[in-house]
């Protein structure tokens, strides 16, 4: 089993920036793409953004301009929010899409989550 550490989020204004980070670590034959996910009070978890291991990135229509997506290396990515608003504030999740042994079946696993709120 993989374990997906965040950091990085937290109170900004409306207007303002974050940047997430979250490495891997653990069990890991390879890894084939990493995400953000964002889940908001009441509403269901929803894409926010996702890099495969080849550099392809896949964005969700309501942050395109604004977030960029990064990878550091295999394990860390990154994620730069830009003129964030309101109803970005939510629990942004870290997920991994991975191998953990060569012999095992492709899996995925989630972080804790972070909380980011953007209030003036």
């Amino acid at each position: 089993q993989v374990q997906l550490v965040e950091s990085g989020g937290g109170l900004v204004q409306p207007g303002g920036s974050l940047t997430l980070s979250c490495a891997a670590s653990g069990s890991i034959f390879s890894i084939y793409a990493m995400g953000w996910y964002r889940q908001a009070p009441g509403k269901q978890r929803e894409l926010v953004a996702t890099i495969t291991t080849g550099g392809r990135t896949n964005y969700a229509d309501s942050v395109k301009g604004r977030f960029t997506i990064s990878r550091d290396n295999a394990k860390v990515i990154n994620l730069r929010m830009n003129n964030l608003k309101p109803e970005d504030t939510a629990v942004y999740y870290c997920n991994a899409d991975y191998r953990p042994r060569s012999w095992a079946a492709r899996t995925d696993d989630w972080g804790q989550g972070t909380q980011v709120t953007v209030s003036s």
